[in-house]
C-alpha cells in the first residue's frame, strides 16, 4: 500500500519550490501552490507561459528538476502509479481511437484502468448519456465533430472517477456554443466533488469557473488570488477611450495619463485607450475637458468594470494569445497587439 503523504488534508494538489528547465530554457522557476479539494484552480498564460509543462509535471509525464509536488496526497516524484490511479487528464487535443466507436473507445479505457469488461460497458454507458453522446454511441469516432472528440475525451478522463482532473485548455478549437457547453459538464463535476486544474487562455473561461487563478508567464507566477482579488489589483475601474483619428491614440493616451491609477494600455488595432482610474463618473468629464484641450476629437468613452484581460495586460504588458493562434512557429500568428502607453 502506498502511503499518503507530505499534503494538508484539505489540498488536493500541493506544490512547493518546483523547477523545470529544457538546456538552458527555463520552463517552471519556484512555483509555489495549492489546489484546495472540490474547487476549479485556473492556470492563465499565454502560449509559452509553462502552462502545459507544469500539468505534465502533475500528471507524472514529465519529471520535475527540483522541489516536491503532491497529487491527492501522493509525491509524483516517489509515487507516480499512485497518482495516476486518482488522476484524469484531457490534453489540448482530444486523444481518441479514430477507428474505434464512441463506446468501444470508452470500453477500452475501462478495461486499461482494469475494471472488468462489465463495469467498463456500465461506466461507458453513463458517460455517454452525460455527455450527450448516445445517439453518437456506435459511430465511428473519426465522423465526430471537434466538439464531440472532446466531449468523448472529457468522458474517457473520468471513466475511472478521478479524485483530480487536469483539463489542459480543453476548449481549443470549440465553437462559443460548444465552449459553454464544455463549461457546463465542468461545473457540475466539481458540484459532484471533483478537483479540477484547468489550463487556458481565455481569459473569460478562467473568469467564470476558476475559484482561484494563478497566473503563469514564462514560467514564474505573477500574480495569484480569486477573480475579484486580482481585479482589485489594478482599481475599481477602468477608462476606455476611442479617439476619431487611430494615430492620435498615443496623444490621447498623454492627455489623460494623470487621472489614471495605473499606466495605459493601448489596442493598436482599434485605438482604444484603456486606463485604470478611482473617481467613476467624474473622470469621465475630466477626460472630455482634457481631450478637447488636446484638440482631438472622441468617437467613443466609457467607465466600465475591469477585466481578466486588462489584469494580464497590467501584470504582463501583453495580452494572452487567442486559442486559435497557430502554435506551430512555420503559421501565422494573429494576435491582439498593445502597448504600454508611458
Amino acid at each position: 500500500m502506498t502511503e499518503q503523504v507530505g499534503t494538508n488534508g484539505a489540498d488536493a494538489i500541493s506544490v512547493v519550490g518546483m523547477q523545470k528547465a529544457f538546456g538552458s530554457v527555463v520552463a517552471l522557476e519556484n512555483i509555489n501552490l495549492t489546489v484546495p479539494k472540490g474547487s476549479v484552480m485556473g492556470l492563465l498564460g499565454p502560449n509559452g507561459a509553462g502552462k502545459t509543462t507544469f500539468v505534465r509535471i502533475l500528471t507524472t509525464l514529465l519529471s520535475l528538476d527540483a522541489g516536491e509536488a503532491f497529487v491527492a496526497g501522493y509525491n509524483v516524484a516517489r509515487n507516480p502509479s499512485a497518482v495516476r490511479s486518482v488522476i484524469g487528464l484531457a490534453g489540448q487535443y482530444a486523444a481518441v481511437d479514430e477507428n474505434l466507436t464512441g463506446k468501444e473507445n470508452l470500453e477500452m479505457v475501462g478495461r486499461l484502468y482494469h475494471l472488468g469488461g462489465a463495469e467498463s460497458k456500465r461506466r461507458a454507458t453513463d458517460l455517454l448519456e452525460r455527455f450527450d453522446l448516445t445517439e453518437a454511441a456506435n459511430r465511428r469516432a473519426k465522423v465526430f465533430s471537434g466538439g464531440m472528440r472532446r466531449r468523448l475525451d472529457l468522458a474517457a478522463s473520468l471513466l475511472a472517477q478521478p479524485q483530480v482532473l487536469f483539463l489542459d485548455e480543453p476548449t481549443t478549437g470549440l465553437d462559443p456554443r460548444g465552449r459553454i457547453g464544455m463549461w457546463d459538464v465542468i461545473s457540475e463535476l466539481v458540484n459532484d466533488g471533483t478537483t479540477v486544474l484547468l489550463t487556458t487562455q481565455y481569459l473569460e473561461e478562467a473568469d467564470y469557473l476558476a475559484d482561484t487563478i494563478t497566473v503563469l508567464d514564462e514560467g514564474r507566477i505573477i500574480a495569484q488570488g480569486t477573480s475579484d482579488q486580482l481585479k482589485s489589483q489594478i482599481g475599481g475601474e477602468v477608462l476606455e477611450v476611442r479617439v476619431a483619428d487611430r494615430a492620435q491614440a498615443h496623444v490621447a493616451a498623454e492627455a489623460i495619463a494623470q487621472l489614471g491609477a495605473g499606466a495605459s494600455q493601448i489596442t493598436e488595432e482599434t485605438g482604444v485607450i484603456a486606463l485604470p482610474v478611482t473617481g467613476g463618473a467624474s473622470v469621465l468629464a475630466e477626460a472630455v475637458r482634457r481631450l478637447d484641450a488636446a484638440g482631438l476629437t472622441i468617437s467613443d468613452l466609457a467607465i466600465r468594470q475591469p477585466t481578466l484581460d486588462d489584469v494580464f495586460l497590467a501584470l504582463t504588458g501583453h495580452t494572452a494569445e487567442s486559442d486559435d493562434a497557430s502554435k506551430d512557429a512555420n503559421e501565422p500568428r494573429t494576435r491582439r497587439r498593445t502597448r504600454r502607453a508611458r
